[in-house]
């Protein structure tokens, strides 16, 4: 039993690892594409994991090995009280893993939308000074929840001062095409 154990929680570790492996590194496997989200994309479906799913099947392999070979190899009791007692590891490791990815961390996740990234009409600040006749410069913006930067130019060709509101006009090829906010203000 012992080794049964063992067998038991290498394949667990093992598959475990190639995941987080595959999910940092977007894996392939034949038509299946595991990513980022924790969800499996199938020729364009998307379906939701349930609690009984790879990532815990992998989780429960992997606690009842290790504890089933600990209990069996370590301890006094008997072959089917450690049979039992490793099921219940086990479960007990999966019902972790499942609670804290999919009842903590997955229902804060979303898909971001092209509204979500759009840079059209965002009010930025200049934080190095972009020059005259289409000099670059940069500008910072919150985003999302974030604070980001970007590569601008002024839409107009003249120098805008570092510390000047702007907001973006367009975005083409990495850049932002800014206006002064004051400029766009006294508009009629």
């Amino acid at each position: 039993m012992d080794s049964f154990y063992l067998i038991c929680f290498t394949v667990g570790l093992v598959l475990s690892l190639i995941s987080v492996v595959g999910g940092f590194a977007h894996l392939h496997i034949g038509r299946f594409h595991i990513g980022h989200t924790g969800h499996t994309h199938t020729r364009g479906t998307s379906h939701s994991l349930s609690a009984v799913n790879g990532f815990t099947i992998m989780a429960f392999l992997c606690w009842f090995g290790g504890a089933g070979y600990l209990l069996h190899h370590f301890s006094i009791f008997a072959a089917s009280l450690v049979l039992v007692l490793a099921v219940v590891s086990g479960i007990a490791g999966a019902a972790l893993l499942w609670a804290v990815l999919f009842k903590l961390l997955l229902p804060s996740e979303r898909v971001l939308t092209l509204e979500d990234t759009e840079m059209t009409g965002v009010l930025a600040q200049v934080s190095d000074t972009i020059r005259d006749s289409n000099g670059i410069g940069e500008i910072i913006f919150s985003q999302t929840g974030a604070r980001r930067a970007a590569a601008a130019r002024s839409e107009d060709g003249t120098a805008i001062q570092r510390g000047t509101e702007v907001v973006v006009i367009r975005y083409e090829s990495g850049i932002a095409y800014v206006r002064r906010w004051d400029d766009l203000n006294s508009l009629p």
